[in-house]
């Protein structure tokens, strides 16, 4: 047998919107299962894939990790951190990327398969245009098909864009922000198996026709892939079975059908509690029948697993046969909606929302200019002056579990809810806050997430943020069993742990906002997906007309505990003087009023204050810093310097003109003393500045009566 080392290397590639996609297997990291390195243009990522030896026993779930790495070399940059210089803890668009690529390969593994799988996405290159995501996810398709890792691959991934009504394929940072959507979606050749998107409102036949634009571009990646497995990708091992002995018939008969479907079909606490009931009574006759049998433990195991299958198959069935669901709906039902505003006193807005037992409260802050979010990572954008924060606490499943920082599951549906929202904000120059949603899960059965999003618009609405329009949220499930299928509008807990499908979309009355597709089949077609974004439609309408029933449109008063705010514009020149030296000046300001100033380099100057007094004697301080002398204007000066051919005269702060000593009465002055003295207090008229800048002062036009 050939080592890892002998083996060839191979090179491929093929044009890719307006770029090269270029793909190197075995050319690095030799003793990976497998390994790609891809790069389109000058960005450039590697993909390595090891799996261990043996299988994880006593877990019922594939073991597959993606790290997303970024190595701040790549962009050609080092840590900003005066102390830390090291990468440490993934940003959260490393992590949001490593979620991409583990949503788009999870499906496309065997069934009980436990070794543990491990692929690690390293950015090597960033060239500031092409995004690393999408190369990231080519390259964890094509190194875990070259692989003799089990992978029913390859994938191919491509990030769609719409500009002046032309699709444009991997758009690059610049002309993202030009487009009216941000789609990704990976797949095989004639199926969707993920999705994630963002759009500024787009119609839902926009993003149907997206994604059967993406699926011509999918076709050309995975062609290009199978060119390298063809020539060195490796035989796949083969995926042995667990060897659990056959649960004893007598169990089986004590579980029949019926007792399942009557734990089964209940309201979700009424049903947790029977199932509960029927695992205690399920092992106390286990125990009876079997308790000197040296396989009591493991047909206690096997029960609950057998529980677990027939409830799956059992719920499934009847929504393929009769269309009802375990809570009794119908597949295009919501469950009660209930939402509130206004719940906390002290914060600036809340926001309720409820659908069925899956409830979220949202808080809304809004801060100053001064507290956006700096980026330091290998991405473009510096700042963040909007931030959607989701918690998902255990006592929000009714669980016993240690707090930890937040989960790559709460940062991605934090993500997704901030999607949802950006495009209704208000411009920053219309509405110069820093804005953070805050979305507390407080019971969780299903679609968190869109309740996020639905809690987040009445949160908003009641801070006063002047949005555009109310954004809404409902996930749609699916249950499909050969090319039988049903679509579940607003998926419970139970339908997403036993269905197929969490395809959430947001939106607004005009359009689409965000999608974000999970699937646990191995694709589905853009028909389907079609028919599923028209419910998700017909649903969100339910939904927003239940957001405008509490509230009808944002209120016309912030909190009284938000932080109001003053624009003043000043000469650009002038930013040196109202900073002083060392922040000497503002800091000044600041101490003395306790107000938050921001100066951008354009001259305008944002005053937050919570307090209206003194944030005018803020703005008063700010003015006598900044202020232009006016030729004509009268001014209450001091006398700062005296010589023999008059008096100089302090009219602004820093700013002095000269008081000529013919300029000083109606008569002749013979010695400046007899009319003015240092330290003086006298209204001056400017009467002149000169091209040189000095300011020509007079003092007997300032007093002169009419």
């Amino acid at each position: 047998m050939k080592s890892e080392l002998k083996e060839s290397s191979i090179s491929v590639s093929e044009t890719l919107g307006s770029g090269e996609l270029k793909i190197q297997v075995n050319k690095l990291a030799p003793q990976a299962n497998g390994t790609a390195l891809v790069s389109l243009g000058d960005t450039v990522v590697l993909a390595t894939a090891v799996m261990s030896k043996g299988i994880r026993e006593g877990i019922d779930y594939l073991p597959l990790l993606v790290d997303y790495e970024e190595r701040l070399y790549a962009a050609g940059k080092i840590s900003g951190s005066r102390f830390v210089k090291r990468e440490g803890r993934p940003t959260e668009a490393a992590i949001l990327s490593g979620r991409l690529a583990d949503r788009s390969l999870r499906p496309l593994f065997p069934k009980n398969f436990y070794n543990d799988i491990q692929v690690i996405l390293t950015t090597l290159s960033v060239d500031g245009e092409n995004d690393p995501d999408i190369v990231s996810l080519i390259a964890a398709s094509c190194a875990l098909a070259c692989s003799d890792i089990p992978f029913e691959g390859p994938i191919g991934a491509v990030r769609i864009g719409r500009i002046d009504g032309e699709w444009v394929i991997n758009p690059t940072y610049e002309a993202r922000e030009k487009s009216e959507m941000d789609l990704v979606v990976s797949g095989k050749e004639n199926e969707i198996i993920m999705i994630e998107a963002a759009s500024n409102e787009v119609p839902e036949q926009t993003v149907k026709d997206a994604l059967k634009f993406s699926q011509t571009q999918i076709k050309k990646i995975i062609a290009l892939q199978k060119k390298v497995i063809e020539k060195i990708g490796k035989a796949k091992i083969k995926v042995g079975t667990e060897g659990q002995e056959e649960l004893p018939q007598e169990i089986k008969k004590f579980l029949t059908e019926k007792k399942i479907s009557t734990a089964l079909y209940k309201d979700k606490l009424e049903r947790d509690a029977a199932f509960q009931t029927l695992r205690e009574e399920t092992k106390d006759f286990i125990d009876e029948k079997f308790g000197d049998d040296k396989n009591l433990s493991s047909f206690r195991k096997q029960a609950l697993i057998y529980i677990e299958d027939e409830t799956k198959r059992i719920m499934r069935k009847r929504i393929l046969e009769e269309g009802v669901r375990a809570d009794l709906r119908k597949p295009d039902e919501i469950r009660p909606l209930t939402s509130g505003v206004s719940l906390l006193p002290r914060t600036h807005g809340t926001g309720k929302f409820q659908r069925g037992y899956t409830q979220v409260l949202t808080i809304a802050t809004l801060g100053s200019i001064a507290v956006e979010q700096t980026l330091d990572g290998i991405e473009p954008e510096t700042k963040k002056r909007y931030m959607h924060h989701y918690n998902f606490p255990p006592f929000s499943v009714g669980e016993v579990s240690p707090l930890r920082s937040a989960s790559r599951r709460e940062i991605g549906h934090g993500a997704l809810a901030e999607k949802a929202l950006l495009p209704v904000l208000p411009s920053r120059e219309d509405f110069p806050y820093t804005i953070r949603l805050v979305s507390e899960v407080l019971s969780s059965d299903g679609s968190t997430s869109m309740g996020s999003t639905c809690g987040s618009t009445l949160a908003l609405m009641d801070a006063g943020v002047p949005i555009k329009a109310p954004v809404g949220g409902i996930s749609i499930g699916i249950i499909k069993e050969g090319e039988k299928y049903e679509l579940l509008t607003d998926i419970s807990g139970i339908e997403d742990f036993y269905g197929d499908m969490d395809f959430k979309v947001t939106g607004t009355k005009s359009g689409v906002t965000a999608i974000q597709m999970d699937l646990k089949l191995k694709g589905l077609s853009v028909e389907i997906l079609s028919e599923a974004i028209d419910k998700a439609k017909a649903a969100r309408e339910i939904i927003l007309a239940k957001i405008t029933e509490t509230i009808a449109s944002p209120r016309a008063e912030l909190s009284p505990f938000a932080p109001r705010f003053n624009i003043v514009e000043i000469n650009p020149d002038k930013i040196r003087d109202l900073i002083g030296p060392g922040g000497k000046v503002i800091n000044k300001i600041i101490a003395d009023t306790g107000v938050e100033i921001d100066i951008e380099d354009s001259g305008k100057v944002f005053v937050f204050s919570k307090d209206a007094k003194m944030a005018k004697a803020a703005l008063a301080q700010i003015n006598a810093i900044t202020e232009e002398v006016e030729v004509g204007k009268i001014y209450q000066g001091k006398v700062t310097r005296i010589m023999d051919f008059g008096a100089f005269v302090e009219v602004l702060p820093n700013q002095e003109g000269l008081v000529h000593i013919s300029k000083l009465a109606d008569y002749r002055v013979d010695k400046v003393e007899d009319i003015v003295k240092l330290g003086d207090i006298i209204p001056v008229k400017v009467t002149e500045i000169d091209s040189q800048g000095r300011i020509n002062l007079s003092y007997k036009d300032a007093v002169k009566k009419p």
